[in-house]
């Protein structure tokens, strides 16, 4: 790529930023990057039996898991589009999937380490993107 293009993308994606709050812009691009790398990845390329999904803290291996992985897409994907427009959708079902998050988070170092102290800790971070989403209802107005 040529160096004009490069310079471009890169003010192209500073405008963007500067659409919503930093913290929205951070999930927006993560949903970017689960949606159009991450994901095609362990689609197509990852084999079975090294694919693993969790669901609500509980690992799902193999076919299980491989079954399971459009959903997860689907909903990576529509969060991309959900906080590029900045949809009226997005609220609450945003807050409502991190909370799905939240409850994972600490049922899974339950169930993996038995570690109480972990999964509190774990849970409060994603506390912190699922409240800001709730809170947020006046930002999605597209």
């Amino acid at each position: 790529m040529d160096n004009s293009i490069n310079m471009k993308l890169l003010n192209s994606i500073k405008l963007d930023w500067k659409t919503r709050a930093w913290w929205m812009s951070l999930l927006f691009y993560f949903c970017l990057y689960m949606t159009f790398i991450y994901l095609p990845f362990d689609f197509f390329l990852k084999p079975v039996a090294e694919d693993e999904e969790i669901w609500f803290g509980f690992t799902l291996t193999g076919w299980w898991a491989k079954a399971t992985e459009p959903l997860h897409w689907l909903i990576y994907g529509l969060g991309a589009y959900g906080f590029w427009r900045m949809k009226t959708w997005m609220w609450p079902w945003a807050s409502v999937y991190v909370a799905q998050i939240v409850i994972a988070m600490f049922v899974w170092n339950i169930l993996k380490d038995n570690n109480l102290i972990a999964a509190f800790i774990s849970g409060l971070i994603f506390c912190l993107p699922m409240i800001a989403l709730w809170r947020s209802k006046d930002k999605f107005t597209g």
